[in-house]
């Protein structure tokens, strides 16, 4: 279905976007902070179980715009691309928050599940993200458009699971080497800046090779 190069291109963007501390791995890092890692990692599974739901509506919704209309389907990709970028401008733009700032009040394990679900689940910008980034690599060519959208979106998930993850135990056992100093703040958002704006220029790039 996925040829090997494709894959790999698709999982190490997955890798490269899942490890920019958006505002999800800010809220990880605040509740490991507070009130440790265990506390994290609950965060972070809420989180990711709302990203399946999103991974899922995205699938549907796109497969049957395939259906529909190719060329539509490939207007949508371009689209994407084009909001990489502007991610990335934006970001660079933007005021970076720093994590030591941010406070948050204690919870129950199961209200950590449920927050970190409820706050993604109607992030929209989560969904406009999915909805910009898996189309980039689907190709109709390659079989059920749905399955590839539902394999994708598992994979991107799971990658960002690992990577929050990893995000909630350091900040749960390191508490200073994540309290971020303005000069690392601007590093990270120039960081992050350069790689929306590359993804979205290559996978750009990459759709058009594909349909030449």
């Amino acid at each position: 279905m996925f040829d090997t190069t494709s894959l790999l291109i698709f999982m190490a963007a997955s890798i490269t976007l899942a490890i920019i501390p958006g505002p999800a791995v800010l809220f990880i890092i605040a509740r490991s902070l507070e009130q440790g890692r265990l506390a994290g990692l609950v965060s972070t599974l809420g989180i990711s179980v709302a990203g399946i739901v999103h991974v899922t509506l995205a699938a549907l919704g796109l497969s049957a715009l395939v259906l529909q209309s190719a060329l539509m389907f490939s207007i949508i990709k371009y689209i994407g691309a084009v909001y990489l970028i502007y991610l990335g401008i934006k970001t660079l733009f933007s005021k970076q928050p720093v994590i030591k700032d941010i406070t948050v009040e204690p919870m129950k394990h199961r209200q950590l599940f449920w927050q970190g679900f409820i706050v993604n689940l109607f992030n929209p910008k989560t969904a406009i993200f999915f909805l910009a980034f898996l189309p980039q690599f689907v190709n109709p060519a390659n079989g059920s458009v749905t399955l590839q959208f539902i394999i994708l979106g598992l994979i991107f998930v799971i990658l960002a699971l690992g990577s929050d993850s990893i995000y909630a135990l350091i900040a749960g056992s390191a508490r200073q080497l994540l309290s971020q100093t303005e000069r690392v703040a601007k590093i990270q958002k120039y960081f992050s800046s350069t790689v929306y704006i590359g993804l979205g220029i290559a996978t750009g790039l990459f759709s058009i090779n594909k349909s030449e």
